[in-house]
């Protein structure tokens, strides 16, 4: 797996080395390159599911937070904990069948109620900062995943999933 840490965004952020987004769509995509928009999608969702479930949960999330930094710290990991509490302990009542966004094989994603109460929250809005200047580096990252998603890191589906 590539050593580089990053973040995952989608088109409206630029690509950066820290900051990965798909391939543009306006490109004739290789299959490879198709896999690694799927991958980085399916992975931008999990994350977004599991901010939409902490906000729709806790709704100390649905603006920005006006505290110190260090109690921000505590309420996020306090936040998570009770979480992960009452995914294991109330699955039925907490996360609901239905609740957080499923991937299915033949009707493809079908969306969480957690987006029925959703509101963006501090992120909503965020404008796109579409900066075409993407380095070599943030490309050489870029290309490596995309690598690390068709060989080492591959998944059964993947194939099934782009096309």
């Amino acid at each position: 797996m590539p050593s580089d840490a990053v973040l995952v965004g989608d088109e409206a952020f630029p690509l950066k080395p820290y900051l990965m987004k798909p391939y543009p769509r306006r490109n004739d995509l290789s299959r490879e390159q198709k896999i690694y928009n799927y991958r980085l999608c399916r992975c931008r969702r999990i994350v977004e599911n599991a901010f939409g479930v902490l906000t729709s949960r806790f709704r100390i999330f649905e603006k920005p937070i006006t505290t110190s930094i260090d109690k921000v710290d505590v309420i996020v990991k306090t936040s998570c904990a009770l979480h992960n509490w009452l995914r294991k302990t109330s699955p039925a009542s907490y996360t609901p069948p239905g609740f957080i966004d499923e991937e299915c094989q033949r009707s493809g994603l079908r969306l969480g109620t957690w987006r029925q109460n959703a509101s963006g929250g501090p992120f909503e809005n965020i404008t796109s900062q579409n900066n075409r200047n993407s380095t070599r580096e943030a490309i050489r990252i870029r290309d490596n995943y995309c690598h690390y998603f068709n060989n080492d890191g591959a998944v059964p589906w993947q194939d099934s999933a782009i096309f």
